[in-house]
């Protein structure tokens, strides 16, 4: 791999592209916060793929890609004389060597649990008035519920064994079910809210990212639709002219053809 001083040396590269590029090139001299932030969640998620499609080359391109998002947002805000890439990079240094103080000062921890505990006291001193503030309000729900409770968690407000949040999945189902008898839509949708972050928060006990869990069955479907799709045009026949069992039959062969792949 590349020395420090290699690493150094590239991120002066990119720096000085960045430079470059925001004098002389026409679409990057009329770019803001604003007009890039699309583009940045757009990149993240791509990120998200390769990662979960286990792409190391791809992860590699899309980390370059992230870094370059930052390197302009700190140009921008330079430009203002706001801050500059090497604020950004103090920050972020300050902020980690604040927050592992078992690191970098004399505080003790055991495991994993008692640094998150400590991270969201931290928070709360440093002038935040709810645990709660850290989370984006734009965040995707599964997303944001995730980090709801891994937040509500890291202040000691938990369950105590995966049974009880077991359970609770099962009191809300009942009361799903319940709505659902009753055909109140508005409280079906409550309910279903209910039933889903339960999930979530089980998924937590299982050590289990719900995001990812959801993503990779989103692919599978996906994978073992376009299976289907494909016979469907070596029969030359339209998918829509096919009947549910014939569907069936090759979906079944999709799914055997990933268990394969699995051993």
């Amino acid at each position: 791999m590349n020395s420090r001083a290699n690493q150094l040396k590239a991120l002066d590269r990119l720096l000085t592209i960045m430079d470059e590029l925001r004098k002389k090139c026409p679409w990057d001299k009329k770019q803001t916060f604003e007009s890039l932030r699309h583009l940045t969640i757009e990149e993240t998620y791509e990120l998200g793929d390769a990662i979960l499609d286990n792409n190391l080359l791809e992860i590699k391109n899309e980390l370059g890609d992230l870094l370059l998002h930052i390197v302009f947002y700190s140009k921008i805000g330079s430009e203002t004389d706001d801050f500059d890439f090497s604020d950004v990079a103090n920050s972020i240094c300050e902020k980690l060597i604040s927050r592992h103080p078992h690191i970098y000062s004399d505080v003790k921890v055991n495991n994993e649990e008692d640094v998150k505990q400590n991270w969201e006291s931290l928070k709360l001193k440093e002038g935040r008035e709810s645990v709660l503030e850290g989370v984006p309000n734009s965040l995707p729900a599964l997303i944001k519920a995730s980090r709801i409770q891994d937040k509500v968690a890291g202040i000691g407000f938990d369950w105590e064994e995966p049974h009880q949040v077991y359970d609770k999945l099962k009191e809300e189902l009942q009361e799903l079910d319940q709505e659902i008898s009753e055909n109140n839509t508005d409280n079906i949708e409550a309910e279903f809210g209910d039933v889903l972050f339960s999930m979530i928060n089980y998924a937590r006990f299982l050590k289990i990212n719900p995001e990812n869990a959801l993503e990779r069955t989103n692919k599978k479907f996906i994978k073992r639709f376009q299976y289907l799709e494909n016979k469907a045009k070596m029969l030359n026949k339209p998918i829509k002219e096919m009947t549910l069992s014939e569907m069936d039959i090759y979906w079944e062969e999709a799914k055997k053809i990933d268990k394969k792949k699995c051993y």
